[in-house]
């Protein structure tokens, strides 16, 4: 009898969950691997089952879509159709030797401590890793009580906590709406919600942004919870410093004029011990880079089928490209059922997947348009004083980055990392990337990383032996 083909799935979040189970329904056989405990990703993050949450739906939307997606995963787990395994934290896809270059092997590292290996072979694998939070800095940005909106929302749905009473959510992003009103609900006072995107912009793309009624309403709701919860909305307004001895104590914001620069004599002092800051995602494409996959500017390049250009390599989801998670369940669904056609040898049929294809071209027109809309101030960097520590792994600040461009003649980020060490922390430039190129005024550009974490020099030094050996 003929073993079913095998494909791995990277990432148990919307696009992840819809691939693997447009997949399995088609006969394929599925590994769906994840770094969390339990399936979701960030989007559907649960809370602990210790903390017995009574209305985990309260914490998110689109509960239903999720409550489809969780009971998919156990109907085929319990069927063997897919073997889910979690907090298995994926640091490498290997190609097989030139003789058999279609097989691929998935090399991850089990549990809390990632100490111990673990190998999946494959004959395909779909990248469903997708995305992090861009990180601006600015005066104060290190102290505790400042978190990142994904975080503190990660807390809220995951721990059922917050990191303190009084809150301002600030940057830009539609992540802002659902982080500001879930604080609120949960009863913090959010004394502000500070949104560097010009409301003019809006009107610019209203053609776009009106082509996803459903999105609009969806806005609206948070709008509208938001004068619920009397929540003051700074629109054009920008966080200029944030102060505090041992933590965080106030913010101070101000209004950017239509260049994006900081008005003066417009800043203004807001008393908080929380402020939940974001600018935007980034897609996460280590994986992709470590297995030479092309990008397109940050985000991984596939074709209407979602294949790479890597034979034997799907991407979906905000690795693609951020658009929320109703694009990457599109995108999951279409690569899912592309991906299984594939392994059985024939053509995928587009008729079978027209209405997600559909679904996926109106949403891509719309995250374009958010995307337009929804840009960090155009001078942030002009906010970022020379002591204001930029790389909080390796302590660099603002200062040392202008004089490797200035004194030192670094172009590109890798320079900077090579003459500030910048990005060779923990992170791997992860958090701080995005800073260091625009305070070097060069474009962000892939770092094409071995590996995609940290990995312990016993697991390498094994890796890829079998238990024979």
């Amino acid at each position: 009898m003929t073993e079913r083909p095998h494909l791995a799935v990277i990432g148990a979040g919307p696009a992840g969950l819809a691939a693997t189970l447009a997949a399995a329904a088609l006969g394929v056989r599925v590994t769906l691997l994840d770094s969390a405990a339990e399936a979701g990703g960030q989007f559907y993050r649960q809370p602990a089952a210790e903390l017995r949450a009574a209305r985990p739906q309260a914490l998110h939307h689109e509960w239903r879509t999720w409550e489809h997606l969780r009971d998919g995963l156990r109907t085929h787990v319990r069927a063997g159709s897919v073997r889910h395994l979690t907090d298995h934290h994926v640091w490498l896809v290997e190609r097989g030797p030139a003789q058999d270059a279609r097989r691929l092997t998935v090399h991850a590292l089990l549990g809390p401590e990632q100490e111990e290996p673990v190998e999946v072979p494959a004959d395909a694998v779909l990248l469903a890793t997708g995305g992090y939070e861009k990180v601006l800095p600015f005066p104060g940005w290190t102290l505790p009580g400042v978190v990142t909106a994904g975080g503190a929302q990660a807390m809220l749905k995951g721990a059922l906590a917050v990191s303190g009473r009084m809150a301002v959510v600030a940057g830009t992003g539609p992540l802002l709406l659902p982080v500001a009103t879930g604080l609120a609900a949960a009863g913090v006072e959010v004394a502000a919600l500070v949104e560097s995107a010009d409301p003019k912009e809006f009107v610019r793309r209203s053609r776009a942004l009106s082509a996803q009624p459903g999105k609009l309403a969806e806005g609206a709701r948070y709008a509208a919870r938001l004068l619920r919860h009397r929540v003051r909305t700074l629109v054009h307004h920008t966080v200029v410093e944030a102060h505090g001895t041992d933590r965080l104590e106030a913010v101070t914001v101000a209004a950017l004029d239509a260049t994006g620069r900081v008005e003066p004599g417009t800043e203004r002092r807001i008393p908080c011990d929380t402020l939940a800051v974001g600018h935007g995602m980034l897609p996460h494409t280590d994986l992709a880079e470590t297995l030479g996959c092309r990008l397109d500017g940050p985000h991984v390049h596939v074709d209407d089928e979602q294949r790479t250009d890597v034979p034997g390599v799907w991407a979906a989801g905000e690795t693609t490209g951020i658009g929320g998670a109703a694009l990457s369940l599109a995108e999951g669904h279409i690569a899912g059922h592309c991906a299984a056609a594939r392994l059985h040898g024939t053509a995928p049929d587009p008729r079978a997947w027209a209405a997600a294809a559909q679904a996926r071209t109106r949403l891509r027109e719309f995250s374009a348009a958010l995307d337009s809309v929804y840009a960090p101030p155009a001078h942030w960097a002009e906010q970022v004083t020379d002591d204001t520590v930029v790389c909080r792994c390796e302590e660099v600040t603002g200062g040392a980055i202008r004089a490797a461009v200035t004194e030192l003649g670094a172009g590109d980020p890798r320079t900077v990392k090579l003459l500030t060490r910048a990005g060779m922390g923990w992170c791997q430039g992860r958090m701080c990337g995005p800073a260091v190129a625009g305070l070097a005024g060069c474009e962000l550009t892939p770092s094409r990383r071995p590996f995609a974490r940290p990995v312990p020099l016993g697991v390498l030094a094994h890796a890829g032996e079998s238990e024979d050996d």
